[in-house]
């Protein structure tokens, strides 16, 4: 099963909406081993060590912080209540830049200090290359955010979000059944899994929900400072709607450029966007109305929201994103998945792998990004999505 979220209601839920992310020299440790020197399969201090990895320098920075903070603030609250099986955790985390072979890099780097489970990686294209070497190792890994099919096409690795066609599915489901839009762009780069992977799926989609997709221009790595053919294409087509499955940096620079050009449709895009709002030397204002599917809305009213977004903001200093609610779900899916198991430190990666690969197919959680949560052994969760508007420079839930 690709995954239960396939088949969902979309317009049951109103909530629906659409986004997915080093070298030792730039790496980071948010909690630091009290032993560098431990066995790379089994801990010898007495505490269980959690990697991550992802881009806290570098234009995806947005994300990897968002990932490093709460993966740190859920550790220290794990451990104040007692740790996982009643050992403490130790955390952490090393900087890919969003480059895959940096990625791998970070990678050998934790296991040099003795990971035994790795929360990561961000982003879809160093997920996918380090997923190799987790396969190879039989090391447990869970990414919050990785969303590629390929992220986690091995049998040891699960992940948090949605993945890549769920979310052009989604996409195109939540334009249909709302009646967005009848006549739809898509600007998207054809060099990245991630933005590749969800349009393929929203244009299968797209004929369905009764959509045109009245063009579909395509841009590379080597090629994302200039959309104004893209723009202009889309404009002469009619398009009522763009839709971005892309990251923000290369969204606020569409945005910007469509606004140049007195160009004005409707924009929705997928958890990529989110960021958007932090871009440097950016009108925001640009953003007002901009459509994005995301598992997490920071001005939700449910007590679990407003509890984490405090104490977020109170560590941090700044609203978290959605990437830092999949993050600290991620490590509470571990704790859970970790005691389901009963696993202990001293027990081999290996071990570890093998009994979480069980334990994540028998637990269900209520998360920040999800109720009633539950996985398959193909890796892939099942929960509702949800989505969110941008409106006077906040994400506002619609």
């Amino acid at each position: 099963m690709m995954k239960k979220l396939v088949s969902l209601a979309l317009s049951a839920v109103l909530a629906l909406s659409v986004v997915a992310c080093g070298s030792s020299d730039t790496a980071a440790s948010t909690t630091e081993s009290t032993s560098e020197s431990s066995d790379a399969t089994a801990s010898a201090d007495g505490a269980f060590k959690i990697g991550g990895i992802g881009p806290i320098t570098g234009g995806a920075a947005i994300y990897g912080q968002a990932v490093m903070n709460a993966a740190q603030m859920a550790t220290d609250e794990i451990n104040a209540a007692g740790g996982i099986n009643g050992y403490q955790v130790e955390f952490r985390f090393e900087d890919d830049e969003h480059d895959a072979e940096k990625s791998v890099n970070a990678y050998n780097t934790l296991k040099d200090w003795g990971m035994q489970m790795l929360m990561g990686t961000v982003t879809s294209t160093p997920c996918t290359a380090v997923v190799a070497k987790t396969a190879e190792d039989n090391m447990f890994q869970l990414t919050p955010s990785g969303s590629a099919v390929e992220s986690i096409a091995q049998p040891n690795a699960f992940r948090v979000c949605f993945s890549d066609p769920n979310q052009g599915l989604a996409s195109a489901q939540y334009i249909g059944e709302n009646h967005l839009a009848t006549k739809v762009a898509v600007i998207y780069n054809s060099s990245d899994v991630y933005s590749s992977g969800i349009y393929q799926k929203f244009a299968e989609e797209a004929p369905n929900q009764g959509i045109e997709v009245v063009s579909a221009e395509a841009f590379t790595e080597d090629s994302k400072t200039d959309f104004s053919v893209q723009l202009q294409k889309a404009k002469e087509a009619g398009a009522e709607l763009v839709f971005l499955p892309i990251y923000y940096t290369e969204a606020s620079i569409i945005l910007t450029q469509a606004n140049s050009m007195g160009y004005a449709p409707m924009f929705f895009g997928c958890d990529g966007l989110d960021g958007i709002l932090g871009v440097e030397n950016f009108d925001t204002s640009l953003t007002e109305d901009v459509m994005l599917l995301t598992p997490f809305v920071a001005d939700a009213q449910d007590e679990k929201t407003q509890a984490f977004v405090s104490a977020y903001e109170e560590k941090f200093g700044e609203t978290p994103n959605q990437f830092a609610a999949d993050t600290y779900d991620a490590m509470y899916i571990i704790k859970a998945a970790a005691e389901k198991a009963g696993v202990t430190p001293d027990m081999s990666a290996s071990d570890i792998c093998e009994a979480m690969k069980t334990a994540m197919t028998e637990i269900t959680f209520d998360g920040l990004t999800g109720e009633g949560m539950t996985w398959d052994a193909d890796g892939e969760p099942s929960k509702a999505p949800k989505a969110m508007k941008i409106v006077d420079g906040a994400y506002t839930a619609m």
